[in-house]
């Protein structure tokens, strides 16, 4: 091992400077902590990218039981009432820290904060920093809060590639970064990496993102959780960049319609219309771009020229792409944009590995169930990240007394011959065919130890879940299974139990071979 990092060994290691990283380091403060993060800190991450700012329920005409009734709902009859109880219900201490590290809300003339609307939510319930700019606001002040916290030490363009483990539960990280490979020692670890959209050719999340704490977790041998639900967010612009811009929720909820390219406003129809739950409106697209046809966002009549001032970042993306919102309808696709499953945990952040507490979109709380609610994903970042922290603080810490080694690097991690398949076989719309194919051509590179082996497992994982559910519910639809069952249930699963399901439903296609 070429860097040394044993002066670091026995602090709380946290991987990930997206927003629920950067809340758990703050939050464990002044106990020291060692902050890793493979690009520069709160870079290359999905928080600063998101639009939605974050829901909460304070409102004069909201309250906590209002906006978990929406939780529930939305959900698809598969989250977890004690998990979205206590998120939505922290709400308000979430903004309060949120203050307390410098971020400033948006404010209506009177001083008031000001409430936006998002699809399914019953009350304007959404707090923004700088308009579209939440994420991107609320990662650049608590960034400089975690740089100007003494006791938090950033370790920036370092790839974690192994979780280490022995008998008393975590050990360490393998990392790899500009000085070489090293180990970083520790009994306490949190991975806060963010999601795995970047396992599809269309998402708007940065494209290296493709679960790496949940590869992690899962090679340490935590329990994962309802995997399958990968959540399309229905109007990426439509262009040829990668990640795809997001034209966030919020301008549907300003107004703007959904149309195709007769004009038509094809969701009219429907509950909701164009703030029908996110799963449905995915649905909706992909089926008339399916039908050979293109969709539009058609904000003019509701914001025509206010829409610079009201969303400018979204305004700069759509005139990048030579479209003036204005006076133009905005070409949309669905695209992968948040994932509700991961490493399953409890209430504190513990995963079933001892030593190992995962937050963010890499966890599974079941606040989400099958399709989340738009802008809670930073509630719970906030939340979870604060409540897995204080349960550190009180965790006992086993002695380390012998600092691992390990022989061999793992590869750095390449999707290229991963995100065809995942885009093919694992999108808006699902069938047994498409997932056994996914999971025989995954299989032996999840197997194997080369660079495509971490998002293989991810991917792999993802299509055996899928295929265990045979119904279409929130996010996860099924063409050939199309009814939601009656009751629904919640999957837990370790990566040997993935593995043993993907190898027999492959064995008909290696014998038909």
């Amino acid at each position: 091992m070429n860097a040394d990092f044993s002066q670091l060994a026995g602090r709380t290691l946290v991987v990930g400077s997206g927003l629920a990283g950067l809340v758990t380091a703050l939050s464990l403060a002044p106990k020291p902590v060692v902050l890793i993060t493979r690009a520069g800190l709160g870079a290359e991450t999905a928080s600063a990218r998101a639009q939605g700012g974050i829901a909460a329920s304070l409102g004069a005409d909201d309250d906590a039981a209002l906006h978990l009734r929406d939780t529930l709902a939305a959900g698809g009859g598969l989250c977890d009432a004690d998990a979205a109880a206590a998120i939505t219900g922290g709400a308000a201490d979430a903004v309060r820290e949120l203050e307390r590290h410098g971020v400033r809300f948006d404010r209506d003339a009177g001083g008031a904060l000001a409430f936006g609307l998002e699809a399914a939510h019953s009350r304007r319930r959404i707090l923004h920093v700088d308009g579209d700019g939440s994420g991107a606001g609320m990662v650049r002040v608590l960034a400089e809060a975690v740089r100007a916290t003494p006791s938090i030490t950033v370790l920036e363009d370092i790839a974690v590639r192994r979780l280490l483990a022995d008998d008393h539960g975590v050990a360490g990280l393998i990392c790899a970064g500009p000085a070489g490979a090293a180990i970083l020692p520790g009994r306490q670890a949190v991975l806060a990496t963010g999601g795995l959209g970047g396992l599809y050719d269309a998402t708007t999340n940065p494209t290296g993102s493709f679960g790496q704490g949940i590869a992690l977790a899962a090679r340490a041998g935590a329990a994962l959780a309802d995997m399958e639900f990968v959540q399309f967010h229905p109007t990426a612009l439509d262009v040829p960049f990668r990640p795809l811009p997001l034209v966030s929720e919020a301008v549907r909820g300003e107004g703007a319609v959904l149309v195709n390219g007769r004009g038509e406003r094809f969701l009219a129809a429907v509950p909701g219309a164009e703030l029908a739950p996110r799963d449905v409106v995915a649905r909706a697209v992909s089926a008339e771009i399916a039908a050979g046809g293109k969709v539009f966002l058609d904000a003019r009549s509701a914001l025509g020229n206010r829409f610079a001032s009201r969303f400018p970042l979204i305004d700069a993306l759509c005139r990048r792409a030579g479209i003036d919102p204005a006076k133009q309808p905005i070409p949309v696709r669905p695209a992968a944009h948040y994932h509700m499953g991961g490493v399953a945990t409890d209430l504190s952040g513990r995963s079933t590995v001892p030593g190992l507490w995962v937050v963010g979109e890499s966890a599974c709380t079941g606040l989400h169930g099958a399709n989340r609610l738009a802008s809670n994903s930073l509630l719970e970042a906030v939340v979870m990240g604060m409540q897995a922290a204080r349960d550190i603080l009180g965790a006992p810490v086993p002695a380390l007394s012998v600092i691992p080694q390990v022989a061999d690097m793992p590869d750095a991690p390449d999707l290229s011959a991963i995100r065809p398949l995942v885009s093919r076989h694992l999108g808006v719309l699902r069938n047994a065919a498409s997932l056994q194919a996914a999971m025989a051509a995954l299989l032996p590179l999840a197997e194997g130890r080369g660079a495509a082996s971490d998002p293989a497992v991810v991917a792999l994982l993802i299509a055996v879940f899928a295929a265990a559910r045979n119904e279409s519910r929130g996010a996860h639809a099924r063409t050939d299974f199309p009814l939601t069952l009656a009751r629904g249930e919640r999957r837990v699963m370790d990566l040997a139990g993935a593995l043993a399901n993907a190898r027999e439903a492959a064995r008909p296609i290696a014998r038909s071979a």
